[in-house]
């Protein structure tokens, strides 16, 4: 019999609908597996075509060789330069499109999943993701940012080396000021971060937990939106991902590394995305937000019943979902 559940941190209700089907590997990828060469030459993020690119803002190099670097996006979704001017009309309500979109190549190799890399590696990369995220917040004009990652034309890349994106915008996404209201009303009506609660819940029943180390814990929440939707969730009470610390950057990097690879094994290499949601520095001290990673690995679709209800059907069970991943060996 399926369930409604509710999401506390989203303010979502989610029905779990496990009889749409059979078991979590049931979702495991059926794209076709082709060999990728380590190089392209047409492609502009692999070495030897820098100039190919716009401005580079960060590099991370060892032995002469960049390891990860940053540059303008070359069809940035925003610009840069702009004076913000707002303006309403009646029912239209626009303003100028500034903003900065970035890319952060994250390896010089063409065909290396982030599972793949070494997590020293991982690590670097995000090292890059505070770099320029605390970067992009020393523009006054921007009010909130985001990194995040598409895998696989599902989740919309549309360059197949490995690369994230960071944005920073001129106002505060819908999305993140709902999920800041959830958090506002938890702590005005129970004094403490939904967060904390939440992970401390997800750890006392150890169910739906995937992994944790000393500084983070990876679970499949109770109504996850979506089969293998996981957050990886600090331990430290942190508002803001700016900053992390460099010990907890060695840590993210290890989990993450092992969550993305148990994906790649157990699902077969998966389209997936992953978006770090988080305040700016400005708010990193505030008791009611905490900032965190989500992954939501694309093995279903939404259709007319999420567009027209904004609930979504999640066919796994997330205990089952989290105990097979928890089970995946390589």
């Amino acid at each position: 019999m399926s369930e409604i559940r509710f999401n506390f941190v989203t303010g979502d209700w989610v029905i779990i609908a496990p009889e749409r089907s059979k078991r979590p590997e049931d979702f495991t990828s059926a794209k076709k597996k082709e060999a990728v060469p380590g190089y392209v030459p047409t492609c502009p993020f692999c070495p030897g075509n820098e100039d190919q690119t716009p401005e580079e803002t960060f590099r991370i190099s060892n032995n002469g060789q960049w390891t990860v670097r940053s540059t303008l996006n070359k069809f940035s979704a925003l610009t840069p330069g702009y004076d913000i001017v707002r303006h309403v009309m009646g029912f239209k309500k626009f303003m100028t499109g500034f903003g900065i979109h970035e890319v952060i190549i994250e390896t010089q190799q063409h065909n290396m999943p982030t599972a793949f890399l070494p997590a020293s590696h991982v690590g670097e990369i995000i090292y890059s993701y505070r770099n320029r995220f605390l970067d992009f917040y020393k523009n006054d004009e921007i009010k909130h940012v985001i990194v995040f990652k598409n895998h696989g034309l599902r989740a919309g890349t549309s360059l197949q080396h490995p690369h994230s994106q960071i944005v920073g915008t001129p106002v505060i996404p819908g999305q993140v000021k709902g999920r800041i209201e959830e958090a506002l009303r938890y702590y005005d009506d129970f004094g403490e971060c939904l967060y904390c609660w939440y992970m401390k819940e997800e750890q006392r029943e150890m169910t739906r937990v995937v992994s944790e180390n000393k500084s983070f814990v990876v679970f499949i929440p109770y109504a996850a939106l979506s089969p293998f939707h996981i957050w990886i969730f600090p331990k430290r009470h942190n508002g803001c991902f700016g900053y992390i610390t460099d010990a907890e950057i060695s840590d993210l990097a290890d989990i993450l590394k092992d969550t993305l690879l148990r994906l790649y094994h157990g699902l077969s290499d998966p389209d997936l995305n992953y978006v770090i949601r988080s305040l700016s520095p400005q708010e990193n001290a505030v008791r009611y937000f905490h900032w965190y990673l989500s992954i939501v690995a694309r093995v279903t679709r939404t259709a007319g019943f999420e567009m027209g209800t904004g609930m979504y059907i999640n066919p796994s069970l997330p205990d089952n979902s989290a105990r097979f991943l928890r089970d995946v060996q390589f």
